[in-house]
């Protein structure tokens, strides 16, 4: 009698575990697979709750009627057995830094894709705990989703958790729309694609700013606009004193167009990334035509970087747009580490090109024309961007927009940021001027003294 009762308790993992090892890779990966998911901490307990497409989870072959439709009333007792293979197994859950156990499930449910319980938490959870579909409902296996409701032990609702969902194996293309709901806070919602790694939920300033850093450092490696740009400028100023001063230009310039964009002070048009991914363009075009021109003074480079640095300021705001979400309540200083990892990748980009370029034009080609030949290069290939870029750009319908007492605060806010950006222009040419015509007075020798003797 033992026997049977434990064998009547454990029949739905065998049957999970026999549909697994039978019919395996019966059905194929699916291409776009979203998942939503709830996290709340309250209490002793923080509770999960997920959605994700019954087609998502592979190998399992649930039990069918002759008619060819789900029968619901043997596959509910598969569920959280399937849950739990196939996405606790998978979710990481931290309280600060130490590793939760595995939760327990609460419930799990077949639902319908048109069910909107998910839609807020409360929902969910009031659906979990709803009636379940009919079991006459005619509904084939795909065309379902799996609602479940997760519980793991936590000492404190106040702490800081964590999350890593390393769901990417469920489809091709998985998207994961987390929100999460802090004790007495605002609602943060998160989406990410594929495994995003260890997602921090509430996390603290120097957590925030180390994630950006990395991300600006890992942006302007990867972002081919701004290297080539960034090459034009190296390529007739070859000496790390004379760029300096252009590069900061170029640095203070894209960090008021980003935040400025970040706080939602840009034009939210959609022909407006079109038109910056136009213009980022058109700037590598006119950097590497003033090369071959052969124009050349610190200063005149220094005024035009500023300007071109807020075009591609904008440029960042759009790669930062789903990365944002990682920055908590620390805004403005995730947007300044960005921005310091931004100019440490420029500089590590600089100090490998400077001596490329020197030993270029040194020993393989005379430096006038080998500034022509490579100016000429990114030239030819930036013109190309141009032209795809402006062909995608005029695809769009401008119209002038009606403007309200918002939009004209806004314009009157951008009007200060220009006066503003015109003083650190005014600044920073004064400072570098300044320090051009007292450098050869300081290595002048005293009045008085004697030359050195010769050797």
């Amino acid at each position: 009698m033992i026997g049977e009762r434990v064998i009547g308790k454990r029949w739905p993992l065998a049957a999970l575990v026999c549909a697994c090892a039978f019919p395996a890779g019966a059905h194929d990966i699916p291409n776009d697979v979203v998942v939503q998911a709830f996290v709340r901490p309250a209490g002793n307990t923080l509770d999960l709750l997920v959605r994700v497409p019954l087609g998502a989870l592979r190998d399992i072959n649930f039990p069918e009627r002759p008619s060819g439709y789900l029968d619901l009333s043997k596959s509910e007792t598969l569920l959280p057995d399937a849950a739990s293979l196939w996405l606790a197994d998978f979710i990481d859950v931290y309280e600060e830094d130490a590793l939760l156990p595995k939760p327990r499930v609460v419930r799990a449910r077949l639902s319908l894709p048109s069910d909107r319980a998910f839609a807020s938490f409360a929902a969910a959870a009031a659906g979990l705990d709803g009636p379940r579909l009919p079991a006459d409902t005619n509904v084939v296996w795909n065309q379902t989703v799996m609602d479940v409701w997760f519980a793991y032990p936590i000492h404190s609702a106040r702490a800081r958790f964590s999350i890593h969902p390393r769901l990417a194996r469920l489809g091709l293309r998985v998207v994961t729309a987390l929100r999460f709901l802090p004790p007495g806070g605002a609602v943060r919602a998160y989406e990410f694609t594929g495994d995003p790694g260890l997602v921090r939920l509430d996390p603290r300033w120097y957590q925030a700013a180390l994630t950006f850093v990395r991300l600006g450092f890992l942006h302007i490696l990867d972002g081919t606009d701004h290297l080539l740009f960034l090459f034009c400028l190296v390529i007739p100023f070859r000496r790390l004193q004379a760029l300096v001063p252009v590069v900061t230009s170029f640095t203070v310039a894209h960090s008021i167009t980003l935040i400025a964009s970040a706080y939602n002070l840009a034009p939210d048009a959609l022909w407006f990334p079109p038109l910056v991914e136009t213009l980022i363009a058109a700037s590598i075009v006119y950097m590497a035509l003033e090369n071959i021109v052969g124009t050349k003074g610190v200063d005149r480079r220094l005024a035009i970087t500023f300007g071109f640095g807020l075009v591609h300021g904008f440029g960042f705001s759009f790669a930062l747009r789903q990365t944002l979400q990682f920055a908590g309540s620390h805004m403005l200083a995730s947007l300044l580490s960005f921005n310091m990892g931004v100019e440490l990748g420029q500089l590590l980009v600089l100090t490998a090109l400077i001596p490329l370029l020197d030993l270029l034009f040194r020993y393989v080609v005379a430096e006038r024309m080998g500034t022509i030949i490579l100016s000429a290069f990114i030239a030819h290939t930036s013109w190309h961007w141009l032209e795809d870029r402006a062909g995608r750009l005029a695809q769009f319908h401008f119209e002038w927009p009606r403007f309200t007492a918002a939009q004209l605060a806004t314009i009157m806010l951008w009007m200060m940021a220009a006066v503003f950006a015109a003083g650190v222009v005014w600044f920073l040419r004064g400072v570098f001027t300044r320090a051009r015509q007292e450098a050869p007075a300081s290595e002048a020798p005293a009045p008085g003294s004697r030359p050195p003797a010769p050797v």
